[in-house]
């Protein structure tokens, strides 16, 4: 990416139910991009795992992996330079749910496949990280109404917003802008959205944060 064209690829990530679909949506349509979302409700697992973690977190996560590792292909393989791509995912957040979710046999077990799956994944020219707690995180887990996702406690979501956290504290690989996804509604909030929507245009390298009402600063 050159230093005055818009990114070419950009993720949108963070934990469960802080809005980075509806962002990623809102996002490709005034980039008039493609848009790679993930499909949570083709994993025939996951309803299991909600109802009992333990027994099936394994096959959950692997069949995320596989599912994640395939559309990034095709993305590698696709022109980058022939259109924008928006997605609601990036690969090496399939490893962080893995840590979370699988005792230590079975995280070796996936570290193998995962070695063999995210070899040459694309690099995104720009990483928007939007951050929130638990408990924001729950409400609105439970304003969207997904009956597998009824079981999600504050707990588990303490612990994943936790893990981004610690994620995207060290992450270095692409520009990356950090967003306070708790008092900001770029979704239904247009004043909100343009403002968002002029920094991510706007990132060439380094890492930014965006609080609504402050300044963006690297």
């Amino acid at each position: 990416m050159s230093e005055t064209a818009d990114p070419r690829y950009v993720v949108i990530e963070g934990p469960i139910g802080v809005g980075k679909t509806s962002l990623a949506r809102r996002l490709a349509d005034s980039l008039n991009s493609d848009l790679l979302l993930e499909r949570p409700e083709e994993n025939p697992f996951l309803p299991r795992f909600y109802e009992d973690p333990r027994s099936a977190a394994l096959p959950t996560q692997l069949h995320f992996l596989f599912q994640r590792a395939r559309q990034v292909q095709e993305l590698r393989q696709a022109d980058l330079f022939g259109s924008v791509r928006v997605s609601d995912f990036m690969l090496e957040k399939d490893r962080l749910f893995a840590q979370l979710n699988l005792d230590q046999h079975e995280f070796e077990l996936y570290e193998m496949v995962y070695e063999k799956c995210a070899m040459d994944a694309p690099r995104p020219d720009l990483v928007v990280y939007l951050q929130a707690p638990a408990d924001v995180l729950l409400e609105r887990v439970g304003r969207r109404g997904h009956d597998y996702e009824k079981t999600m406690d504050y707990e588990y979501l303490a612990r994943l917003a936790e893990a981004y956290a610690r994620f995207f504290h060290d992450y270095d690989q692409s520009p990356l802008l950090i967003v306070n996804a708790v008092a900001i509604d770029p979704v239904h909030n247009e004043q909100d959205y343009q403002q968002l929507y002029r920094q991510i245009r706007s990132i060439r390298r380094g890492r930014h944060y965006f609080n609504p009402g402050a300044d963006v600063f690297a």
